[in-house]
Order: C-alpha cells, then structure tokens, then sequence
C-alpha cells in the first residue's frame, strides 16, 4: 500500500466569507496541489473541504498521512467522528462535509497529524498561501 502525505489548509474571510482550500499531496518524488474555494463559506468548512478534494485525487487506497493546523479537522477525524456516526450526526455542524469525508475515506488507512500554524513549517504555509489566494478570487 502506497503511503501518501497530504498536506492541507482552509481559509475564510470573514468567517463566514470568501473560503479557498488547498491540499498538497506527496507521494516519493511526485506532487499534486489541489486546491478551489467557495462564495461563502467558513474556516472549518475549507479546512475539511481540503482533506476531502485531497482524497478524492487518490486513484488507488493509500495510508495517508494528513497534516493540518486545524484542531477541528484533526480532533475530528482521530477523536469525534466514530461518535458523530454512532448517533447520526445529531447535532454535528458541517454534517454533509463529514459524511462526503467518511465516504472518500472509506479506501484509505487515515493518520492525522495537528501541525501549529503559521510556524514556519514549509507544507503548512505554502497550502495557507494558495487557500488565502483561491478565497481572494471571489473578491
């Protein structure tokens, strides 16, 4: 099983506002960057649309190894979601995004790694950096 790096950040202006998202997925010697953004849309909604756009490139199932400065992504994919599924996602905002993540998904062996945000780590700025400029083109 091929073990793929996917890097990945969301930005909002506003928050509700303008929202880019970007992932950098690395496997070996080879790059991909997705990336796109919404009219409005929240913090948390891009930082997860990020992760699921990134999956959904992967062609084949993958461990993957997702890095985000997102607690709410992070806690949500290691800690909460078993949880959220057992009692239907009562309660639970950005319920469509959750169930889109868990079905692309589903393939993939899934670690997630919180990585702090604006510190300098290459991966982390490089996604905030094209996330900021998806969520400025709808200015």
């Amino acid at each position: 099983m091929k073990k793929v790096h996917l890097y990945s950040d969301g930005s909002s202006l506003g928050n509700p506002g303008e929202g880019g998202y970007c992932a950098i997925l690395r496997y070996k010697d080879h790059e991909k960057i997705v990336k796109g953004g919404e009219k409005i849309a929240t913090n948390n909604q891009m930082e997860l649309k990020a992760v699921i756009e990134g999956l959904k490139t992967l062609k084949e199932p993958c461990e993957v190894e997702i890095y985000s400065d997102s607690s709410y992504v992070v806690n949500g994919i290691n800690d909460w979601l078993s949880g959220w599924v057992k009692k239907d996602f009562k309660k639970v905002k950005n319920e469509d995004l959750w169930r889109e993540y868990l079905d692309v998904a589903k393939p993939h062996i899934i670690k997630a790694i919180w990585v702090k945000g604006h510190a300098g780590h290459k991966e982390n700025e490089k996604c905030d950096k094209i996330a900021k400029e998806e969520a400025l083109s709808f200015k």
